[in-house]
């Protein structure tokens, strides 16, 4: 269930086994995502139950940037231990990239309420965006991974008859460049819809992964991908994310 299996004949997806692979690899001839595929000893769900010790979560869900200081920090076992230092090499690595990770121990997601016309929220498969060249990085290591979909397997949901017609009437006006601006304006037009015979596929635990986001000339289209349900009596996901 947490294991990563390329989908069979989809080559939007490049296996690579090295942080360096990973880094050098570019976007290009439709590739948008690509994995370094990991097996990582140690026990993360120890690494978290010691992190809710040492804090008390706040509120139903929260975003708890962890850094390496904290994760030294904590009484662990030898498997804990391992899997504190990978999470700390992984943090390493990231900046030492240039980039500015997160380390988040999540146990829910805000969810957009059940009436709206296109639920915006990361439970959506969706893309992500910016208005300059960037990609997202991530992984996670427990609870459950993210999961992705095939663009072949996917419309977006602005393009949908009926969702089309009652974000019109949401909006108030006629098809056009105002129309389209609202549509950008809140997302909307970053979500999709999974096709009738889609099957979604499990980013797995451990593996990090490099995906391709939305952005002005982007070479390649833009990853699908979402936040997995997670389960209120398991350890809260451990993610990493820039």
């Amino acid at each position: 269930m947490h294991r990563f299996t390329p989908p069979p004949g989809y080559e939007r997806i490049k296996v690579v086994h090295s942080f360096a692979e990973l880094a050098a690899t570019p976007f290009q001839d439709g590739v948008n995502a690509i994995c370094w595929l990991r097996d990582l000893p140690g026990d993360f769900d120890e690494v978290v139950a010691a992190l809710q010790a040492q804090q008390a979560s706040e509120g139903s869900y929260s975003f708890d940037s962890i850094e390496a200081e904290q994760l030294q920090s904590l009484h662990l076992s030898e498997q804990g231990r391992i899997a504190s230092v990978i999470l700390q090499q992984d943090l390493a690595l990231l900046r030492q990239h240039g980039m500015e990770p997160s380390l988040d121990c999540i146990h829910a997601y805000a969810r957009d309420d059940a009436s709206a016309i296109i639920a915006t929220d990361v439970y959506s498969f969706h893309v992500d965006s910016a208005p300059v060249a960037a990609e997202t990085w991530l992984c996670a290591y427990t609870q459950a991974a993210s999961e992705g979909l095939r663009n072949d397997q996917a419309q977006k949901k602005i393009d949908l008859p009926a969702t089309r017609a009652a974000l019109l009437q949401e909006y108030g006006g006629k098809e056009g460049p105002g129309f389209l601006a609202f549509l950008h304006e809140n997302c909307y037009d970053l979500h999709y819809a999974p096709a009738p015979d889609a099957q979604p596929f499990s980013f797995g635990l451990g593996n990090l992964w490099r995906i391709a986001i939305e952005y002005p000339a982007c070479p390649v289209p833009p990853c699908i991908h979402r936040a997995p349900e997670t389960m209120p009596d398991q350890p809260a996901r451990l993610l990493l994310i820039s």
